[in-house]
């Protein structure tokens, strides 16, 4: 009897192997990950609103950053949430497609503003005096409306071709949210341009950012070393090491998820690295952006009435 295919009406979410006894525990692991990421970016942004002394190019680029981050978690948790109360895992082809449009279109603007961020620290560090005419408001609104303009059409670019695949059997989807990859792994038809468009991708929003970032951040070390005041290297040379950090997490998980070849453990491997890169590192990212920063401890003084 030949295979044929359909376009499924619903698909059926199952994450993390999920059994009966779990999600609970998850519900509220999620819930505080989720709380915690949106409430810090929250303050993030409204700080930078509030505060005229926070308006520079720096913070205009992080404002969008806890703005993406936020998109981002709530692109996917609030419906893990919804299913892990409701015990109802299933989700339409419209759901899916629209949630997996907002998170390409949230990853891919990330993936840049990472870059512009780290380009950013490069002109201020490595070219003080050029700072200002460099990174003009002109230049910074370019660099924004180009950024979210890129991260739409690359949305597109990875969802369009998501929606043609055909399935022969199953709709069972092994992850925590409508995720592509998992898509193409149940899918009998329709992949091949899928993975093209996802190597292209990778290569272009993954590849090539990372390689820029840490070329900026390459020359900001050399500038560093050169620095004779041991306090002043020290704490720039923390700073430097802690977006590394970030940045080298976010990029190598979200990379390596659609590198690895599919294998036994790669369900779980693709949650982990999705984890990491979709929720953790949004949530790590006020923290070592802002939180450490001098003119926004000054800013969240202002803001509770502290002189």
């Amino acid at each position: 009897m030949e295979n044929y295919t359909f376009v499924p009406a619903e698909f059926l979410i199952l994450p993390f192997s999920y059994k009966a006894d779990s999600p609970a525990f998850i519900f509220i692991i999620f819930t505080a990950i989720y709380l915690l990421g949106v409430l810090m970016n929250v303050l993030i942004v409204s700080l930078i609103y509030l505060d005229e002394h926070l308006h520079s190019p720096m913070y205009v680029f992080l404002c969008n950053l806890s703005f993406v981050d936020i998109c981002y978690t709530t692109t996917i948790i609030p419906r893990l949430l919804q299913m892990l109360s409701s015990g109802n895992h299933k989700v339409s082809f419209s759901q899916c497609f629209t949630q997996m449009f907002f998170f390409f279109l949230a990853s891919g603007t990330e993936d840049l503003l990472l870059f512009t961020m780290a380009y950013d620290r490069y002109v201020a560090i490595c070219k003080p005096l050029h700072y200002h005419s460099i990174l003009s408001k002109k230049v910074c609104s370019v660099c924004m409306v180009t950024i979210w303009f890129c991260g739409s059409v690359n949305s597109c670019l990875v969802t369009a071709p998501t929606m043609k695949m055909s399935f022969c059997h199953s709709t069972t989807i092994h992850h925590f949210y409508c995720d592509a990859k998992s898509l193409s792994k149940i899918s009998c038809a329709g992949k091949e341009l899928f993975y093209l468009v996802i190597y292209f991708e990778l290569f272009f929003l993954g590849f090539c950012p990372f390689l820029c970032t840490l070329m900026s951040y390459t020359k900001i070390l050399q500038v560093i070393f050169h620095i004779k005041s041991g306090d002043r290297r020290t704490k720039a040379f923390s700073t430097c090491s802690s977006h590394l950090t970030v940045i080298m997490l976010y990029y190598g998980t979200a990379t390596s998820m659609y590198l690895l070849p599919t294998s036994r453990y790669s369900d779980i491997l693709d949650q982990v690295f999705t984890l990491l890169y979709a929720t953790v590192t949004p949530m790590l990212n006020p923290l070592i952006y802002s939180l450490r920063n001098k003119d926004v401890k000054r800013a969240v003084l202002k803001l509770l009435w502290f002189k």
